[in-house]
């Protein structure tokens, strides 16, 4: 496994591999190409930046049968897809920002899948090929505006509502790890990733038949049961398998 982050120091940002307590400085995004410039910082030092990019960024629903139960709602047959707005991603240990503190807003854990290669028409044999790596995200939703519209873009895509990080990772198994959510310090979403309706290939691959993938482009497959509401105070955490978690609290939007 390697592992990728954007970081910052001082005014400056960049991306590097992480290796233990180190992190090696890169010439440009590893979903790119993987060049180190020959500098180390101590990763102590930095401060964690979102490790992606998209040019889109898109989210699945109705991935796993226990959240389409507790959402009330049907499986359609085929993945269910929309954008969020890449100006709701938001680092680790970011301020999730409410931003109507009189609805109901909802934290969902989800995979990430972070595109490596362009992608059109790709077969689902095929599909881990154009995969460069995966991370831990999260989708805040506005319940309010989700059930009272009838796409999801805007419900989903206030600034802050997109959690990602710590890291992405490549060269991972991620077909049955364990995925789920605390929120200040109890557990509320609980499942493994082999849970899911339709795997990340599939996604990929339905995706692709519509969409040209480009590298950097980030995909969210879905949340499985267990979704509720956060409130300003909240400290919010993300896990999948043995990853360093996701770590973010909540607070209300300043207007």
């Amino acid at each position: 496994m390697r592992i990728f982050g954007q970081f910052k120091s001082g005014e400056s940002r960049f991306y590097g591999e992480v290796r233990g307590e180190e992190v090696d400085v890169l010439t440009g995004a590893p979903w790119l190409a993987i060049e180190k410039n020959g500098s180390t910082t101590p990763l102590r030092h930095l401060e964690i930046d979102v490790p992606v990019a998209p040019s889109k960024l898109i989210a699945v629903g109705l991935n796993y049968a226990d959240h389409i139960a507790e959402m009330k709602r049907t499986p359609l047959g085929t993945p269910l897809i929309w954008f969020k707005a890449p100006s709701s991603l938001l680092p680790h240990n970011g301020t999730i920002e409410i931003a109507c503190l009189d609805h109901q807003t909802h934290f969902e854990i989800e995979l990430g899948v972070v595109i490596g290669r362009e992608a059109k028409n790709v077969r689902k044999e095929n599909a881990h090929d154009y995969i460069f790596g995966y991370t831990i995200g999260e989708d805040i939703s506005d319940r309010d505006l989700q059930n009272s519209e009838k796409q999801f873009a805007r419900a989903k895509s206030f600034d802050t509502y997109t959690p990602v990080g710590p890291f992405v990772y490549s060269g991972v198994d991620v077909s049955d790890l364990a995925i789920s959510l605390r929120q200040n310090n109890e557990i509320r979403q609980q499942a493994r990733t082999s849970q899911m309706i339709y795997p990340v290939a599939e996604i990929v691959s339905f995706a692709s038949q519509n969409l040209t993938l480009l590298p950097g482009d980030l995909i969210l497959t879905g949340t499985p049961s267990g979704v509720g509401p956060i409130r300003p105070g909240d400290q919010i955490e993300g896990m999948i398998g043995e990853w360093p978690p996701l770590r973010n609290s909540v607070a209300s939007a300043t207007k």
